[in-house]
């Protein structure tokens, strides 16, 4: 008897436990540097996505490479991909091709980042702690697609799996959102300080995950700018 691909794996864990809860002053505490943990989000968009926004909240003190926000479909498994190589810098893929964004380096400070993307434009925004970047251009014409495994704290090589350790999170995270639309300024802005939000596919408030590993849930002890 053959061994289960990972992917269809992962898929039936996720079918099975993962439960809803508000996050509300919580955060995603990814204990162990390096980390075989992750948590896995069930966001399914009802069709191919031609427009999305992400955002997230993370601190840490990691200087070597590490993957936030990782949705890999079976045809590509950096679908969308927000990465940190190094201090300063961070990488928004969609569809295995992505745009650096270089940014001041991290004094000890949680970080806000939204990255947004449209097909119609191909233009790819990036904000950071209530502030707009210069905008890019990224695969324009390009459909995300919208049967995928998405996860925090480790980067797909593979569907649901291919891990490489010494790219994975340590650290705390919270404030994950996902929408199948652009977001306006106002809403980035409303993002970064925890203000009202428009409904999501993926919601900290109602998020439904399951935490793989030293991953554990605990209180915000240090409040980010806003939230």
């Amino acid at each position: 008897m053959g061994t289960a691909p990972m992917w269809l794996i992962v898929l039936s864990a996720v079918t099975a436990v993962m439960g809803q809860e508000d996050l509300y002053r919580k955060v995603f505490v990814f204990r162990e540097d390096p980390s075989h943990a992750y948590v896995l989000l069930q966001a399914r968009p009802e069709h191919p996505m031609l427009n999305f926004t992400v955002c997230l909240r993370s601190y840490t003190d990691l200087t070597r490479p590490h993957s936030l926000f990782s949705y890999a479909t079976k045809a590509q498994d950096n679908e969308i991909l927000l990465f940190k190589p190094k201090p300063g810098e961070y990488r928004f893929y969609v569809g295995g091709k992505y745009v650096t964004f270089r940014v001041p380096e991290n004094r000890g400070e949680w970080e806000h980042v939204c990255a947004s993307w449209e097909s119609g434009s191909g233009i790819a925004e990036f904000w950071l702690n209530g502030r707009p970047w210069p905008r890019k251009g990224l695969q324009k014409g390009y459909e995300v697609g919208n049967e995928a495994v998405v996860m925090l704290g480790q980067e797909q090589d593979a569907y649901g799996g291919g891990f490489d350790v010494y790219n994975s999170f340590t650290g705390e995270m919270a404030d994950v959102y996902l929408w199948d639309a652009g977001l306006s300024p106002d809403k980035m802005r409303s993002a970064y300080l925890a203000l009202r939000l428009p409904p999501a596919l993926l919601a900290w408030g109602r998020l439904r995950y399951e935490a793989k590993g030293d991953v554990v849930v605990k209180p915000r002890l240090r409040e980010a700018l806003g939230a």
